[in-house]
């Protein structure tokens, strides 16, 4: 872990540079330029608010502000998990010719959908201030569980990294369970109200971290509940474990990456 440390102070402005480099390609040539980033979200709340209240006829409170949290969190997880498998074959005109810390490109990458998420969170409180949300005090739970959050992200996108290089069909499947964990995580639902079997649906809540997560931060910011703070440490530790390991791995076999690609 010396050898992490030292690479993060050595490279943290390549990461800066690259993180924003990333964010001005994405709108370049662009019309509305910067304002995708904000009406992006915006859209897909409205999309979501729509299937949820109109085709479904279901009610929630807070219904817009909701969906936002659940939207927020679960892309910024989805979209690093996803980049993340083909990292060192989208860079291999980089590693191919410049010795570059692995960790660097997932933690580029997850500056970009960071920046986005603050963005969403944004638009997230101005939309509370619109319904009118009564203040609690555990709002600021949000920030351990954004940690979390970053924690698992990163420790699940340096593996996905690594396997991604030499095994070819990996993007696909992932695919597919992030696909599946979309619909099990309760983006754009209330799995709490859900009329499922009580004992599947607290394992769906506790043991799906993108659901703890999402469950939890509606719970704090929304309706003033104090967090489960023993799930909150075991994730915590499986994000801090994940990340170790990842970190190990990549730096064991990093040299062999430019064979394998």
């Amino acid at each position: 872990m010396e050898r992490f440390v030292r690479d993060l102070k050595k490279y943290y402005r390549y990461m800066l540079y690259s993180a924003e480099a990333q964010l001005k390609n994405e709108v370049a040539g662009s019309f509305l330029n910067w304002l995708w980033w904000i009406l992006d979200p915006l859209l897909f709340m409205l999309v979501y608010t729509f299937v949820y209240a109109m085709i479904f006829g279901r009610s929630q409170q807070y219904l817009c502000a909701f969906i936002f949290i659940g939207y927020s969190s679960w892309t910024f997880f989805q979209k690093s998990i996803n980049s993340s498998v083909r990292l060192i074959k989208q860079y291999r005109g980089v590693v191919s010719k410049v010795y570059v810390p692995k960790f660097a490109l997932v933690v580029s990458t997850m500056l970009v959908q960071g920046f986005k998420l603050l963005i969403s969170l944004g638009l997230v409180f101005i939309t509370m201030l619109l319904y009118q949300v009564p203040y609690y005090p555990t709002v600021f739970w949000l920030f351990p569980y954004l940690v979390m959050l970053f924690l698992l992200t990163f420790g699940l996108s340096m593996l996905l990294l690594h396997f991604g290089v030499f095994v070819e069909d990996l993007a696909n499947i992932v695919n597919v369970i992030l696909r599946l964990l979309f619909y099990l995580s309760g983006v754009f639902y209330n799995l709490e109200t859900s009329s499922m079997n009580a004992t599947l649906r607290n394992a769906l809540i506790h043991l799906n971290p993108t659901c703890f997560v999402i469950t939890s931060l509606r719970n704090a910011m929304l309706y003033g509940q104090t967090p489960q703070l023993s799930w909150l440490v075991a994730w915590m530790f499986v994000g801090v474990a994940l990340s170790v390991i990842g970190i190990r791995v990549v730096y064991r076999y990093e040299r062999r990456y430019v064979k394998a690609i």
